[in-house]
Formats: C-alpha cells, structure tokens, sequence
C-alpha cells in the first residue's frame, strides 16, 4: 500500500455503520414455490456524507436484485449509490483455497514422531473428509505443499496452519452499501428482499365417522432452508398462483385458507383478499429457524357430511375410442372408490383449500384410527366439491364384455355391450356405472334408465342388495 492509498482506506472505515444485528421486528410471507418474501425494520447510525454499510444476518440464498430499502425517519435522508451482496464464507476450504502461494505451517504425526513442514502452499484441496464417525478432519485431498528445503508432499495428513485469515472472507453473509445520508443519527429503515429455499405445503386429516360424516383437519407444512431465522416474526401466507419471470424462481403456488376456519391456541390464522389472491396472518408471533420444518395448525371443519361413491368406468383412461379396434375396457373390473364432500359453511366448511394430500382414516371397531388412502387435491374455492380417491373396493367387483359386434356403414358401427355387477357384501352398496362415448351415438337398448351427462357421457346408477 502507498502513502496516497493510505488516507482514502482510513477515511473509508470510518465511514462504515453496521446496522442492528437483531432488526426490531420481522415479517415474513411465504411461498410454496420455494421461496419468500422477508420485511425487517432496522436502525443505522448514519454519519453525514458519503459511507459504507454492513447489514449482516441476511438469508444466505438471497435473491440481491430483490432488494428494497426504505426509511421510515425520512424518505429522503439518504440514497443508496451502490450495494453488494457478500457470501463467501469463513470455512477451512475457503481459507485455504485463498491462501495458495501464502506460507503454511503443517504439523503431522508419523508414529510417535512430530514431524513439522514449513513452506509455500501451491494447490489448495477441492474436498475435506472426515472419519466415518463424523470426528474430526484428517484427510486434505488435492494439496499440495512445497517445503522450504525444496521438497514437494502430496495430500499430507494432519494440521496445518495458516498465518492469517485471508482478506475478503466474512462470518456471515452480508448487504454491503454505500450510501450518501444528508445528515447524522440514528435511522429507521425498512429491509425487504425475497429469498429462496423457503416453502410451504398443505396437509389434511380426513377422518370418516359414523352416519356419513367426517372431520377435516388441515396443516401447513413449511420446510426452512434459506440460511436465515426469524425471531417472532409475523407469519404470512399467500394464496394464489403468482406469477414468476424465469429463470429466476418458478411459477408459485399458493394457499387460500376461509374466515370459518376455527382458531386454535392463541390464534390461528385470520384471512384478507389481496388483488387476486388470498393473504392468510398467523394471529401470533412465530420463531422461523434455518434447517427447520416447523407445522402449523390450518383449519378445522367438524361433522362434515361426505358421500362415498362406488365407480365402474371401465374406459375412462383409454383415451378416444375408435369403434372395431379391439375390446376397450373390457374384463373384470375393481371399481373405484371416492369420498366426496362440498366445500360450504351449510357442511361446516366453506374455507378457500390450498392444494395439497388428503389422507382419509376410519377407526375400526376397537377405536383405532387406520389410513383408507390418499390423494391431492387442487386449490378449491368456497362451495366446490371435492372428490377425493381413496382406493379400490375389495367386495364389489364387475365385468364388462362386448357381447355383439356389427359395422352398419364405414362410419357407423352397432354394438352390445354387457355389465354385471357383484356385491359380496353383507350389506347394500349403490354403484355408479359410467360409460363413454365419442361422436355421434344412441343408445337403442337398456336393461335401466341412465342420464346422459355430457355429450359423452351416460351414467346407470345401480343399486345392489347384499350378496346381490
């Protein structure tokens, strides 16, 4: 360093402010995309002039061109020239990567023996292993050190020493700025940036009781993996599908929870529309740690009627149907089942649902809860039905076979067709028999009456006493 460098390095640490490493309250919305939205409130002590100003304890996979900054002692007390985001961290990798051509100093034990080496470090390792316990580091793989009396020792084994920490290296990641304030004190300032690695999904319980009802227990699930924590930080999430340019997130997803959610401990969460979408608040402070999955309760809905439903719809996943081309969907058939219930306040519900698993349990005879099945569900607005699949039905069973076959013109076709359906039960079951169409069709012959759905659809609904 020259004398003339000397004055601008000192006049340029005297300048540096550190914010406040603990900001004075936090907000945080989250997204299920994998990423945030994070909102702190700061004080800086600002000199007047131009000066440097670390603001430490950010999230480490923040997004840098996201960032706002906005004071809220004066919006016009200061303007930010310049900002850089600083990540790289103090680790053994990092050091000695940065100390190459620097003296080392490297202590190994060969029996019983020290041996010490002294000299230049001329490759760095790509990789640190430990031992199989997770015990201390005892393998530098790729270095390579060059002792003082002319020798050159490959991937030595033991500890080296480093006479300083390399320049450049920080503790934790941090915005630097350089700013110009108008004038000195103590200002308050508003941070917000959006950050990758959080995200959120949605989980529920729906447990079936007896006369066709059932409880609906919803969670929200939010896995932490951003670098950063929170401290009793207001808790928000964001329903809807929010749009994000590429490449720099994907497309999000959202929550909707609904005003009829009950609240548990302490406070649940309280809902706002927001443009198009939904915007949920937890009603009270909760702590958002790094390498943390932390759940939530949602909603509760109580004695909510559900209807299950028995399915024969032997072609609905061949596609369209070209008549003559082979016998489609026919042979024995397992039926499917569904538990459906209509997202309303007169069923207990009606609260906007977030995508997410559906697990459906019963308790059998001795009290016990068993799992039925599971599925997911799409983003479900108030007063829609959900249909929910939970398996396949074990004691009703049908076939279905093409019994007559007969080409009329070149585009037009008879055909008979025969369903027999079988309940082993030791009790009655109604199953819904559908059957698909394609182009123009009539139904000439039935042993029952059907409605015609769509245009492509009809559905025989059949009622079955036990063993019938």
């Amino acid at each position: 360093m020259n004398e003339q460098e000397k004055p601008m390095m000192m006049s340029m640490a005297l300048g540096v402010a550190l914010a406040a490493t603990a900001p004075a309250s936090n907000e945080l919305t989250v997204y299920n995309q994998g990423f945030g939205l994070v909102k702190e409130v700061r004080t800086i002590d600002l000199k007047a002039g131009r000066q440097t100003v670390a603001v430490e304890d950010v999230a480490s996979m923040i997004e840098p061109a996201s960032v706002s900054i906005h004071s809220l002692t004066d919006a016009d007390s200061f303007e930010v020239l310049e900002q850089n985001y600083q990540f790289d961290l103090i680790s053994p990798i990092a050091i000695l990567n940065k100390s190459v051509g620097n003296r080392v100093r490297f202590v190994r034990t060969l029996g019983t023996q020290r041996d010490v080496l002294e000299g230049t470090l001329i490759s760095a390792p790509t990789a640190i292993v430990g031992t199989p316990e997770g015990g201390s580091v005892h393998t530098y793989n790729g270095m390579v050190i060059r002792t003082d009396d002319g020798r050159i020792v490959l991937n030595p084994t033991g500890e080296i020493e480093v006479t300083e920490v390399p320049k450049g290296l920080i503790s934790k990641p941090t915005l630097l700025w350089d700013l110009e304030s108008k004038k000195a004190g103590p200002n308050h300032i508003e941070l917000s940036y959006i950050s990758r690695g959080m995200k959120w999904e949605a989980d529920y319980v729906l447990t079936l009781l007896e006369s066709s009802k059932a409880d609906v227990q919803g969670w929200v699930t939010i896995d932490h993996q951003s670098g950063g924590t929170w401290e009793d930080a207001k808790l928000k999430l964001l329903a809807g599908d929010v749009q994000r340019a590429r490449p720099a997130a994907p497309e999000m997803d959202a929550i909707a929870l609904g005003s009829q959610m009950r609240k548990g401990a302490g406070g649940g969460f309280q809902e706002e529309s927001l443009f198009e979408y939904h915007l949920y608040t937890l009603q009270r402070p909760a702590t958002i740690r790094n390498k943390e999955i932390k759940q939530l309760s949602l909603l509760e809905g109580r004695n909510v009627p559900v209807v299950k439903r028995i399915i024969v719809d032997a072609t609905r996943q061949f596609g369209r149907f070209f008549p003559g081309e082979g016998e489609i969907g026919t042979g024995d058939i397992k039926p499917q089942v569904r538990v459906e219930f209509v997202n309303d306040q007169k069923s207990g519900m009606g609260m906007p649902l977030p995508r997410g698993r559906v697990k459906v349990y019963q308790r059998d005879k001795s009290g016990s809860v068993q799992l039925l099945g599971e599925d997911n569900i799409d983003h479900t607005p108030r007063d829609e039905k959900v249909s929910l699949v939970v398996g396949r039905s074990f004691d009703i069973r049908a076939t279905r076979k093409r019994t007559e076959f007969r080409r009329i013109t070149d585009r037009s076709v008879q055909e008979t067709f025969e369903i027999e359906v079988r309940n082993r039960k030791d009790s009655a079951e109604t199953v819904t028999v559908i059957e698909r169409f394609w182009g123009d069709w009539t139904i000439q012959k039935k042993s029952q009456e059907f409605v015609k759905e769509d245009s492509t659809t009809a559905v025989f609904t059949v009622r079955l006493d036990p063993n019938e």
